[in-house]
């Protein structure tokens, strides 16, 4: 989870006092790097590395001015695919976290949406940013039983995935501050939104075509209601989604809140869904949460 960008800057800085021994770590060879705690409350979301020449001109001076050839690693970018987070949403979304923080009381949030709709991806940037823990319900009934879903299907059946599906979501709903990404085929259970009805259900509608774009870019072959042999896979997989996302699609909407990626990537000023970043998604949903929570408390909190 990196991007490497080397940069060499001579710049002069001025530093005002309240910038202390105790808010950065030395580092050998001269350098130096701001610590975490530092980072996270003054805005700088990256580590920085500096190689240092101070100059000291007076010391009544209660600034310092250095001379500062900086080499930068975003090391703590956020990546999904080739997708970036900038400062800038990073500090949007942590911001808006803060704020519904005391109104979700803990809940866990249940991320719902079609195969490829990017439960797992947004549903690890959005526990990153409140502080919660991150869970994926396939992945939980994979470590239960001991083989991958795609091998569930195929030695037990649909059936007793369901079962164990249903199992590990109950688990989870006795749990607080959890994202859990759910299955595509969660939502067909009643008994499913018992258990996911004890926190907040978001569904990440997102339209077909970039579902079958970003499928077939990774293949079906972990997928096993879209997973067949036929030299035609690319046409059967558009018409097998088109048929499990109509067949969803109202089970989908029973979701207390709803981002649909399509209306977000027009307000983002693109055509193309698959340009929308997970971070930007990520966003969307704490915003639509945030106006979920205030019709449930019949105040603009926010």
């Amino acid at each position: 989870m990196s991007t490497r960008m080397e940069a060499t800057v001579t710049q002069h800085f001025h530093f005002s006092p309240w910038i202390h021994s105790s808010s950065i770590v030395a580092k050998p060879k001269g350098s130096l790097q701001f610590s975490r705690r530092f980072a996270e409350q003054h805005i700088l979301r990256v580590p920085f590395s500096f190689n240092l020449q101070l100059s000291r001109p007076s010391a009544r001076r209660r600034t310092v001015a250095l001379n500062i050839a900086c080499s930068y690693d975003n090391s703590t970018a956020l990546e999904s695919g080739n997708h970036f987070a900038s400062f800038d949403e990073s500090l949007a979304i942590q911001r808006k976290c803060r704020e519904i923080e005391s109104y979700l009381n803990g809940r866990c949030i249940y991320l719902v949406g079609m195969m490829g709709s990017g439960k797992t991806t947004v549903g690890n940037v959005l526990s990153n940013a409140l502080g919660y823990s991150f869970a994926d319900s396939d992945s939980l009934v994979e470590e239960d039983v001991g083989i991958s879903v795609a091998e569930i299907f195929k030695v037990y059946g649909e059936d007793f995935f369901r079962e164990k599906e249903t199992e590990a979501l109950r688990k989870l709903s006795l749990m607080h501050q959890f994202v859990i990404s759910t299955g595509g085929g969660v939502v067909t259970r009643t008994i499913n939104w018992k258990h996911m009805n004890k926190g907040i259900s978001v569904w990440l509608d997102v339209p077909l075509e970039a579902l079958v774009k970003r499928i077939s870019a990774v293949g079906t072959s972990s997928r096993p209601l879209l997973h067949h042999d036929s030299t035609d896979a690319y046409s059967k997989t558009v018409i097998r989604l088109s048929t499990l996302l109509e067949e969803r699609g109202e089970a989908y909407a029973k979701a207390e809140v709803r981002v649909s990626c399509r209306k977000l990537a027009a307000k983002l000023g693109t055509k193309e869904v698959c340009n929308v970043t997970p971070m930007a998604i990520a966003i969307e949903v704490v915003e639509q949460i945030s106006i979920f929570l205030e019709r449930e408390n019949g105040s603009c909190a926010f």
